[in-house]
């Protein structure tokens, strides 16, 4: 593990750094992070209350659709929640919450996904793969892929 992969790691599991951008989003200035962004707002499966969290947008295969990655894994709050509430709501750039369904990816869908941003940013990909495989606390292999990813998509 480099020096950089443990430093982004620990960046990931700060909550207080990781939960900053939530503000920028409640405050419509979602654009200021960027396209490749957005805010996903759940509901907490024993709570019922809602909760927030940013995440990357891995692939965006339709206007209305949205894939995005668990980097922590299937132990991931945002994710659990998911799999037993799909019913989500979707920041996206500074425009106000949109409803959508979440559904997570076959494996099968997870590698093409994979496949296809790597390709696409190969540089950011060489930087990041570390820092994942630390926080998933495993190698994130070419065939082999541990790392559960959700489609979002917008509801008409």
């Amino acid at each position: 593990m480099t020096a950089v992969a443990g430093l982004g790691a620990r960046i990931l599991r700060n909550r207080h750094l990781v939960r900053a951008p939530i503000w920028l989003y409640r405050a419509r200035l979602g654009a200021l992070l960027g396209p490749r962004m957005l805010m996903l707002e759940h509901l907490g499966r024993s709570s019922g209350r809602r909760r927030y969290v940013v995440l990357e947008i891995v692939d965006r295969p339709f206007d209305d659709c949205f894939v995005v990655a668990s980097g922590f894994g299937t132990t991931a709050q945002w994710f659990r929640n998911v799999r037993a509430e799909p019913q989500v709501r979707v920041w996206i750039g500074s425009h106000g919450p949109a409803r959508a369904t979440a559904r997570v990816l076959e494996q099968a869908e997870v590698d093409r996904t994979l496949s296809d941003y790597r390709t696409r940013h190969p540089k950011y990909w060489a930087q990041f793969r570390p820092v994942l495989e630390q926080t998933l606390g495993r190698s994130i292999g070419d065939r082999d892929v541990p790392l559960p990813m959700v489609e979002l998509r917008l509801q008409s």
